[in-house]
């Protein structure tokens, strides 16, 4: 571990990329726990269909306005090549001033949503959810910086301890009997252990003085930004907005399930890395050298471990489902294959928002999302009058679309060739197909998924990740490697640790 200065000259630990990575991963393994346990709790023996539908339809339409709130701060305070401590005020001023434009516009388009789906009971959801964003700008900046200079230690923290309050607060407030307001008022504590333990972490960083001064790259890269996360969120949002106003709140709540499931989930082996990379890819470009190589490893690294995972998912999803929630939310299990499917597409050009905007390309990025968020809209819009089995499998075909959009877009970018990128593609492909080989063949030899155990379910997965470990050696993945060497720097730290003492 080599020592680096922060953006306003402090002495900071600087990770490698690994390091980074595996702190990345420890967090969000840690916080998936936090609330996949707080959801099964939830949806066991506290919250409906129902009561998860309206807190769904009134966290989307948040949302909507609420991705704004970043303005892309994050990614300035993360790419930029010189960030001085005046930079890193006026980043921290925008951020705030925006961001609470923001939170005031979602806190005064609640009484408009709740009239437009006609449910009086919505209105205090949104204003407490809404309200959660007054706190979100004072986090913004101070997890940025421990971020920049690669302190994942610092950001399991915040991420751990906001999940932690958001599960605490959720579950005592439904075991009270508030129903979705308790969902609400966990978004909202959750937003506040973040301030707090950011800004703990951050060394106590505050906005003021205000200083606009130099702003104007930050206010371009958020306009860029401003633009995608818009995109974003109709995308991922929209799902959830349609079926409520075409059929009804438990339909909401059962397609949010199953769509919430197979992101954590995918979050679970993917996300948590993500953040990482950027950065690392800022010191490749700073550096000059060549971004095919390594983007095809940061591919190879994906879709090696997320592939099998989401496939496994749509694989085990009568099951899952059964057992995690009971059969009250069995309804959610053919949403969840086709959804978990869908995943697969997603990961499959990994970046592909990010690494555009550390390359100056935001014009053609910024075209290409709208042309996917208006397929995936109109899409959900087409299949949701047929049913919700429809509008999941409306993912999957959104999915493959936006393959067809980024593809070209990130080899001409990147310089990566067709050949390298399918040679990926195949090992990841042979290694998806050897981790659920076991649990289908256990369905046509033991009991199909309808009927599928906890013991059959729990044997198989088993053996799939023994297949998958055993084909990945078979057919030189290299996501092997890439394992190999993060076990070997987290062992070495530790050997490291408890020498330290004694030297």
């Amino acid at each position: 571990m080599t020592r680096g200065r922060s953006a306003i000259g402090d002495p900071v630990p600087e990770m490698s990329v690994r390091t980074a990575a595996a702190w990345a991963l420890v967090s969000q393994y840690a916080s998936f726990a936090i609330q996949f346990a707080t959801s099964v709790v939830l949806a066991r023996w506290f919250i409906t269909p129902a009561q998860l539908g309206l807190f769904s339809i009134a966290f989307a339409a948040v949302s909507i306005v609420s991705f704004l709130q970043d303005f892309g701060v994050t990614r300035y305070v993360n790419g930029e090549r010189d960030l001085s401590a005046e930079k890193l005020q006026t980043a921290f001023t925008v951020s705030v001033l925006f961001a609470w434009g923001v939170a005031l516009l979602a806190l005064a388009s609640a009484v408009p949503v709740a009239r437009f789906y006609g449910d009086p009971a919505m209105l205090p959801v949104l204003l407490v959810v809404a309200s959660s964003y007054l706190l979100v700008p004072l986090s913004i900046v101070p997890q940025a910086t421990c971020q920049r200079r690669m302190d994942y230690r610092s950001n399991t923290m915040i991420e751990v301890g906001s999940a932690l309050a958001n599960a605490a607060t959720a579950v005592t407030l439904a075991v009270l009997g508030h129903g979705a307001l308790a969902l609400a008022w966990g978004a909202f504590a959750q937003q506040g252990a973040r301030l707090v333990v950011s800004q703990w972490r951050a060394g106590w960083m505050a906005p003021w003085p205000l200083r606009i001064d130099g702003a104007r790259p930050v206010l371009e890269l958020g306009g860029t930004n401003s633009v995608l996360s818009t995109c974003y969120s109709i995308t991922a949002r929209a799902p959830e907005l349609v079926i409520g106003r075409i059929i009804d709140n438990a339909a909401v709540g059962l397609f949010a399930r199953a769509s919430g499931l197979a992101l954590q989930l995918r979050m679970l082996v993917a996300g948590a890395v993500t953040g990482v990379f950027y950065p690392a890819f800022r010191r490749v470009r700073d550096a000059g050298e060549p971004l095919g190589p390594p983007y095809l490893r940061v591919v190879a690294a994906y879709t090696g471990i997320a592939w099998p995972a989401m496939a496994g998912i749509a694989t085990l999803a009568h099951p899952l489902i059964l057992t995690l929630y009971g059969p009250r939310w069995i309804a959610a299990a053919p949403l969840l294959a086709w959804v978990a499917l869908a995943q697969l597409c997603y990961i499959a050009l990994p970046l592909n928002s990010d690494l555009p905007l550390l390359l100056g390309h935001k014009r053609a990025l910024i075209r290409r999302n709208v042309i996917e968020t208006m397929l995936s809209v109109a899409l959900i819009i087409a299949t949701a009058p047929f049913g919700l089995a429809w509008v999941a499998v409306s993912r999957l075909v959104h999915g493959l679309l936006a393959i067809v959009i980024y593809a070209p877009f990130m080899r001409r970018m990147l310089d990566f060739r067709w050949q390298a990128l399918a040679a990926v593609y195949g090992q990841s492909l042979a290694v998806t197909v050897a981790a659920v080989a076991p649990l289908l063949a256990s369905y046509a030899l033991w009991a199909g998924p309808m009927q599928c155990g906890l013991a059959q379910a729990a044997g198989m997965v088993l053996a799939g990740i023994v297949c998958w470990l055993a084909t990945m050696r078979l057919v030189r993945h290299p996501l092997l490697a890439e394992m190999t060497a993060m076990l070997g720097e987290i062992l070495h730290g530790l050997r490291a640790r408890r020498i330290a003492p004694f030297a």
